[in-house]
This record gives C-alpha cells, structure tokens and sequence, in this order.
C-alpha cells in the first residue's frame, strides 16, 4: 500500500484542538444564508475520497491509492489492515461507512475497487477498527461484484446504512451501457446486503435464477453520492455523460433506465437511447443539464441554518462548487463557490451540524460554519 502525504493541520488535544488550529486559516464563502466561515481541518491528503465521524471526535479518511488514515487527538496514523484495492482510472480505496453501533461493536465498512480476473470490480469489506486506530482487524471481503468488468471507469461505491440496518451500496456501469439494464450481473445498481454480507430474504428479486439477488433497484449509470432523509428515504445523485445528471429517489426493484432513457447526451453529442422516458422506467427527481459530475450527498437537519432543514447538497467534481437543492421543489436554489470548492468528492453533516466537504483537487477537508 501506497505511502500517502503527511497531514499537515496540527494540535494540541483533541478534534475541536484540531479545529483551532485551523482558524488562521479561515475564508468566507457567500450564501443565501449569509456568510459561510470555512476552516481547513486536514490538508496534504492524496486524492481524497471519503469520510466517516467516529464517537469523541476522530475522522476516518479515504485515499484512493489505498491508505485509510485515523484522525484523532490532533493526529493522523495510517490504519492497517486495508484489503488489496485496484487503483486503477477512479479505481481504488472508494467509501467509508461508519455504522450507527459503532461504539459497542468497532465495525467499519469499506468500498473499493477490488482486483478480479481480467479487470476489477467494486467491492465491500467488514473490519473492526483496533482500539488504538492503528490497524482493521478480522477483515472480511464480504460483497465483491460478479467478475467481468474491465477498465478504470464507473465504480459508483457510495455507502448507506439503512433505517433497516441493512447496507446499501452503489455500483456504476463499468463504461458498459448495456449492463446497467442486464439484471443476471452487478453493474449499474443499488446493492442491499444484511451485515454480515448475505442477501436480505425480503429483497425484490431474491429467488430468481436469472437476477443477481442483491440487486435492490438498477438503471444506473454512475452513482457517486447517496444518503437518507428524515424519513429513511435513501436518494442517490448519479452522472449522465454530457448533461442528464441525476438526483433519485430509489424504490425497490424499480428501474431508472440508463442506457434506455436520460435527460443528457453522449459526449459526441449522440442521442442516448429512446429519449427521456419510457413507460416502466423511472423519471429523476431533479436533473442538470449541463452536467456538474455530481459527488456525495447529504440532506441537510436544520441544526446551524433552519433554513435549510431538508435541502440536499451535493459536490461537484467538474465546476467547482457545491449545488444546493431545495428539499419542497427539488430544483437547483444555489450554487455555493469559490477556491475551496475545488473538485468536492465528498460532502457530509457533522454531528454538531456543521458541513464538512473534501476538495479533491485541494488535497484537503474543510469545515463550513455560519461566519460571525
């Protein structure tokens, strides 16, 4: 495993230590909720792709080259343990999942591209985090994709625990249009999984001969940000190729039509498909044309700004900005945007409201808190 660049943001004690250590390096961004103070919390990263909150105040980070590092107490150490990743085109060490019982049972789950006969596929791993952070135990590769992708393309690998407590993970089309709509095979779908890695008994296809029994819905391209709201409703935001990237609500079994239908083009200005619907399949909630590359996905509590209880907020990894959706319309109400913003992976609530992104291209997490 890759060595990765050191952390470079250093304190005392501590996570909130860590945060003030930061502060000189504080800038503002413009909101329609005021200005937005945004503290660089770790930097020096090598192509960031995820985070996870750990109880007291610790970060798990992901790079994509394979190192996962451990944040706490003002440092960062690099965890052991790591199963082998393809870091291969946006291939690698992809998502963390931190679950809601953490505290008694240490599990850490994570997403990867995981190397297979002729290619590589996505693919999920159980580890129990060792008290001092310095390695993952036990680890198991409990969900890995049927072999016969190839290339470096569209591993889609969000992660989401469930209200049912079950684990749902996003797959990407591998650059094969065709199999997001073939069920007999993994690509391009939600895959729903009980803990241990076995197939839920209540999944939509589970019994069938000719369907791949994790799949929980499919039509999907490239799925890259995914999370709950209130409700337990899980919702994914997904890319189109030039134009028609997608905001959905995903309900069992239901087909949301890549390659069939899209509200976007191929990148030679092809039409994709039938066109923008097809009896059976199902419409986005929201789309964007031209494309932002959409990537992570949180709605938003309320906690610091009410008046953004329920929008959504994704990253974007080709305009540099975060895209807030209005939770009530579903349409674009802004673009949040400036230096920081550079290529965003990954966007999430912290457990004290604030919003914490990763910039990609700036190597680094920043935290965003209402300025004084």
């Amino acid at each position: 495993m890759m060595q990765g660049k050191p952390w470079i943001a250093r304190a005392v004690t501590g996570l909130a230590a860590l945060l003030l250590a930061a502060a000189a390096s504080a800038q503002t961004l413009d909101s329609s909720a005021g200005p937005l103070r945004v503290d660089r919390v770790v930097s020096g990263l090598d192509t960031p792709w995820a985070l996870g909150f750990l109880p007291g105040g610790g970060l798990l980070i992901t790079e994509r080259d394979g190192r996962l590092l451990h944040v706490a107490d003002g440092r960062a150490q690099t965890v052991a343990g790591v199963p082998r990743v393809a870091a291969v085109g946006q291939g690698g060490l992809l998502d963390v999942l931190v679950p809601r019982d953490f505290a008694t049972t240490r599990e850490v789950y994570l997403s990867f591209a995981r190397p297979q006969d002729g290619g590589a596929g996505t693919a999920l791993a159980r580890g129990v985090l060792a008290e001092d952070g310095t390695a993952l135990d036990d680890v198991q590769v409990i969900f890995e994709m049927a072999p016969g992708s190839s290339g470096g393309r569209h591993f889609g690998s969000r992660m989401v625990e469930g209200r049912d407590g079950m684990i749902y993970l996003t797959t990407g089309d591998r650059g094969d249009r065709p199999s997001a709509q073939d069920r007999s095979r993994h690509e391009g779908s939600v895959i729903r999984l009980n803990r241990d890695g076995s197939v839920p008994a209540d999944n939509p296809f589970t019994g069938r001969d000719d369907v791949q029994p994790e799949i929980w819905s499919y039509g999907h391209r490239n799925p890259q940000g995914a999370t709950l709201d209130a409700d337990g409703q899980l919702w994914l935001v997904e890319h189109g190729a030039r134009g028609g990237d997608e905001v959905n609500r995903i309900e069992k079994g239901a087909n949301y039509g890549w390659p069939v239908i899209s509200f976007g083009r191929h990148y030679s200005g092809a039409r994709i498909g039938e066109g923008t619907a097809r009896e059976g399949m199902e419409q986005p909630a929201h789309y964007w044309d031209p494309s932002i590359a959409p990537s992570g996905l949180m709605i938003y509590s309320g906690a610091l700004w009410p008046e953004w209880k329920g929008d959504m907020f994704t990253g974007s990894l080709n305009s540099g900005l975060i895209s807030r959706v209005d939770g009530d319309t579903l349409d674009e109400a802004e673009r949040i945007e400036g230096p920081e913003t550079d290529r965003v992976r990954d966007i999430r609530e912290g457990p004290d409201g604030a919003i914490w992104f990763i910039s990609e291209n700036n190597g680094a997490i920043f935290r965003v808190t209402p300025a004084d």
